[in-house]
């Protein structure tokens, strides 16, 4: 499975407006199906990466991502769903945490994140399983 980059602003809101994200103590996991009309092809997975300042300075920002990346390319060929995008965001354990850990935490948070997307698929048109809405009196109803 190829393992694109996601670069637009658009995609990352996209992605977290999806709603569907695992914290790990090494990183946050954020996912959604890629649009219809999107770049990617069969067999294809877009991630993006991001660290914000609370992560440190530039050095620090950079050398988190490039740990991220080195993750993905270790856990997502194997374990991704083709035609989601993903965003990868680094915590502050991001940097001290040890790479076996860090690959752990993202396998776990794919594995979650997955797990979601999969209950929060429609199913013909039906709402969700424990999403159903009950019959009862309202508000005014005497």
């Amino acid at each position: 499975m190829r393992v694109a980059i996601l670069k637009k602003r658009g995609d990352f809101l996209r992605v977290r407006a999806a709603g569907c994200r695992w914290a790990a103590p090494g990183l946050v996991l954020q996912a959604a199906p890629s649009p219809a009309g999107a770049d990617s092809g069969a067999g294809q997975v877009r991630v993006g990466y991001t660290a914000s300042r609370r992560i440190g300075n530039a050095v620090a920002r950079n050398r988190a991502k490039r740990r991220l990346r080195a993750a993905v390319a270790h856990v997502m060929p194997a374990s991704a769903q083709c035609g989601c995008d993903y965003v990868v965001i680094a915590r502050a354990a991001t940097l001290t945490r040890p790479f076996d850990a860090l690959l752990g935490d993202l396998a776990a948070a794919l594995a979650r994140v997955s797990a979601r997307m999969r209950d929060q698929a429609p199913e013909g048109g039906r709402q969700a399983a424990g999403r159903q809405r009950r019959a009862g009196p309202k508000a005014g109803d005497a």
